[in-house]
């Protein structure tokens, strides 16, 4: 669990700018995938080719059928899942302290939210593309079944070979499981961009420029102006946070 406890306090300092549904998307992101390819899935395809045996000793055959089966190793392929869905949530952040960090770019809690929030949409806008194509392509790799046999025909094996896979039973109910995380993930991420785009403030009205040399209108008091001005109290606060 060591090496993705960094992953791990990335994705928490997202929450500070995730609406309410962002915040389930992340705890489904640490707890049903994070977790559980670190604790399960590690040991379910930690010998994938060490117990792929075929049925013959021709040199170079079984790593060449090996490759056939699977083009891109099961675990490696979420793990690179996991890494792409955390990267815009990572860019966001660093770009949040980035910001931040800037003389004069503090200003109230509002101020800094509004300037966040486009940003903070993009990086939803792209982890929904990446989920989308990750989900699309487990299913052209491996479809949703392991099977137990594969019948390789590639050289340099000298004909027919059968090869057995291990444990494709548990591997078929993990790659179900994940797959299903994957659409929950897809469905709290299009819901998340939907609440953003629908809470978005919206755009000031610019203010009213006080004419300098004219006077009040007739019957009206010394210093009143014939526009209504933007206030100048303190903005709204933002809607990134809920």
């Amino acid at each position: 669990m060591g090496e993705w406890g960094f992953l791990s306090s990335l994705l928490d300092a997202v929450q500070e700018h995730s609406p309410m549904v962002g915040r389930f998307w992340l705890v489904v992101m640490l707890l049903f995938r994070i977790l559980v390819l670190a604790t399960v899935g590690s040991d379910v395809f930690e010998d994938e080719q060490e117990e792929f045996v075929c049925n013959t000793q021709q040199p170079g055959c079984k790593p060449v059928c090996y490759d056939a089966a699977f083009p891109i190793s099961h675990y490696r392929f979420l793990v690179f899942h996991i890494v792409v869905l955390s990267a815009p949530a990572a860019l966001f952040v660093i770009f949040a302290v980035h910001q931040a960090a800037k003389p004069g770019r503090g200003g109230a809690a509002g101020q800094r939210a509004r300037r966040l929030q486009p940003f903070y949409v993009g990086s939803v806008v792209a982890r929904i593309a990446a989920e989308l194509g990750f989900l699309l392509g487990q299913a052209l790799l491996y479809g949703f079944r392991v099977q137990p046999l594969f019948v390789c025909r590639r050289r340099p094996c000298p004909h027919r070979v059968d090869c057995f896979v291990s444990r494709p039973t548990e591997k078929t109910v993990f790659i179900h499981f994940y797959f299903v995380v994957g659409l929950i993930s897809a469905l709290l991420s299009l819901a998340e961009l939907a609440h953003l785009l629908r809470k978005s403030p919206p755009p000031r009205a610019g203010c009213c420029h006080r004419p300098q040399e004219r006077g009040p209108a007739p019957g009206q008091p010394a210093g009143a102006t014939e526009g209504p001005c933007c206030a100048t109290g303190p903005p709204p606060r933002g809607d990134l946070t809920v």
